[in-house]
């Protein structure tokens, strides 16, 4: 009968071809991403944006937004009424309000000399400003995606991918609409604007981001 040193000796060498075994039979294989070549898409946010532009974003804002004096008198006596009726209900506890609205009315001051140009628009006929345009190419804010009610933080990968996709909303408009605008002796001209802007106390007027845009002639 075979003693316990005989039995030791058979059994190290068999455990070792197990093991050896299992190591071949088991291997890691890395997660499919487009950097590896799986399937997994890369994040485009001006591919996004592109693709829901002329679909959802311009009849949203069409449908949502309401003339500015409207809209921003109820904003400053009641945000949360506003918000309901021409904002983003969804929006995250912590969030600014924004709202959709239509600013139309004449040009009484501009601001082309800046890459954040800007026009300042009179629309109850006092002479005096009573929101401010953006016109590009440089874009503040995200207030067109903000805006939506369709598009929501908790849908991104990370603040990163969500920030990207804001700034893509003001890349698009600027592509489609406002590299488009005249430049030149832009006061006693008319305006028309569908866009939204973001309830701020620290800022003179209303900033106003369009997603559509028109700089009629003087009359």
């Amino acid at each position: 009968m075979p003693n316990k040193l005989t039995w030791l000796s058979l059994a190290v060498p068999i455990l070792a071809g197990m093991a050896g075994l299992g190591l071949t039979a088991c291997k890691i294989l890395p997660t499919p991403s487009a950097q590896n070549g799986g399937t997994a898409p890369a994040f485009n946010p001006d591919k996004m944006v592109e693709d829901i532009w002329a679909a959802k974003v311009i009849p949203y804002l069409q449908q949502k937004s309401g003339p500015f004096p409207e809209v921003h008198a109820l904003a400053t006596a009641d945000p949360a009424a506003a918000g309901a009726k021409y904002g983003n209900p969804k929006k995250q506890a912590n969030s600014p309000w924004t709202f959709a609205v239509r600013v139309e009315g004449k040009i009484v001051a501009a601001n082309t000399q800046s890459r954040a140009a800007t026009i300042d628009v009179d629309v109850d006929g006092d002479g005096k400003a009573d929101a401010r345009v953006q016109i590009g190419p440089a874009v503040r804010g995200t207030a067109l995606r903000d805006s939506l009610d369709f598009i929501q933080f908790n849908d991104f990968t990370n603040q990163i991918d969500f920030a990207q996709f804001g700034k893509a909303f003001n890349t698009y408009a600027d592509k489609m609409v406002l590299s488009k605008l005249p430049r030149e002796s832009l006061e006693g001209s008319s305006a028309k604007v569908l866009g939204a802007y973001t309830l701020s106390s620290g800022q003179d007027l209303p900033l106003v981001t369009p997603a559509e845009a028109e700089i009629g002639p003087k009359p």
